[in-house]
């Protein structure tokens, strides 16, 4: 009995922990993805918001700042052993739109590092909209701001300061260690919505953020080791049981903002990643608390007849 109740209490913890993924008997490439944040607007407790890390050796580079950012990042740096993503590493970072869920952690992003010893101006690469969105954000912390550097803190004069590029398609960010390329996406009535592309010295990583299905997405992965990509089920489109709180025609809406399963099977299929990442999904890890949502097992259901290998991402998880 003892010894059954021992194996239940391993499996509880196992199953509640999201796993560092790679291949038995392999070893990490130089360039990892690490997925800080899975979510949608939903307040799930399993999945932050929208984040995505692409971490090259010691250097961190980010997509999207949902809620929770900052300290998914820190769980990375103590629970995953990478010392990148540890919050005052954090430097440039990249945005795919400027929806609340992708960026209400950007007050975090810009103040926390900064107050846990970063030092350097955090560099943020977006589109139009982000300058005046940066602009506001540090006026509202203005008082925050003036006390910690003239106080007794003495936190550093430049650590808190933003610099604030609005892109166009095509490389917009090159150092030793990373090139990154945008590339148009859709996503309803924004004017300006990028995916991006990262080459590394090892590896092609692609990371589309939200978008309906574009010729631009399969152009930028054309064989890619990596594809991030959202995908809504059908099941949930179509559950009677789905709430509609804000009233509008789901169906519809997901038509010209998103991209479902049925539609990202030929999208992946001609896009040919080496790994398909499914994130910002309609899926439940709760489903005795949201029985409107999906599982996991529904989504990759769904994409059964994709012939690449696909997984569902969870937060945390590393590939």
């Amino acid at each position: 009995m003892v010894v059954a109740h021992v194996f239940i209490s391993l499996m509880a913890i196992l199953l509640a922990t999201p796993l560092t993924v790679v291949a038995a008997g392999a070893e990490f490439p130089t360039t990892r993805v690490v997925l800080l944040g899975t979510g949608n607007p939903q307040p799930d407790p399993d999945r932050s918001g929208p984040a995505t890390a692409v971490v090259v050796g010691g250097s961190a580079y980010l997509v999207d700042f949902g809620p929770g950012v900052v300290r998914r990042a820190a769980a990375a740096q103590l629970d995953r052993g990478i010392a990148a993503l540890e919050p005052s590493n954090l430097r440039v970072v990249f945005l795919t739109h400027l929806h609340s869920d992708h960026t209400a952690g950007y007050p975090d992003l810009i103040l926390t590092p900064w107050v846990m010893g970063r030092r350097q101006p955090l560099e943020v690469y977006g589109p139009k909209g982000l300058k005046s969105m940066t602009e506001h954000i540090l006026a509202a912390y203005r008082e925050d701001i003036d006390i910690r550097t003239a106080g007794m803190e003495h936190a550093s004069p430049d650590g808190w300061r933003v610099k604030a590029h609005e892109i166009k398609a095509g490389v917009v960010y090159k150092d030793a260690n990373v090139t990154v390329t945008a590339f148009p996406t859709r996503h309803g009535d924004w004017d300006e919505t990028y995916g991006y592309r990262f080459d590394t010295a090892d590896r092609s990583i692609v990371i589309t953020g939200d978008t309906t299905p574009t010729q631009a997405t399969i152009d930028a992965c054309r064989g890619c080791d990596v594809l991030i990509h959202e995908a809504l089920t059908e099941k949930f489109l179509n559950n009677p049981m789905r709430p509609n709180t804000q009233g509008y025609d789901i169906g519809a809406y997901s038509e010209k903002y998103h991209t479902t399963t049925t539609q990202l099977v030929p999208l992946a299929t001609k896009a040919k990643p080496g790994l398909l990442i499914l994130t910002h999904n309609s899926i439940t890890l709760r489903p005795q608390r949201r029985p409107f949502a999906s599982s996991p097992d529904d989504l990759l259901q769904e994409m059964k007849s994709y012939p690449g290998k696909v997984v569902v991402g969870r937060d945390l998880d590393v590939y």
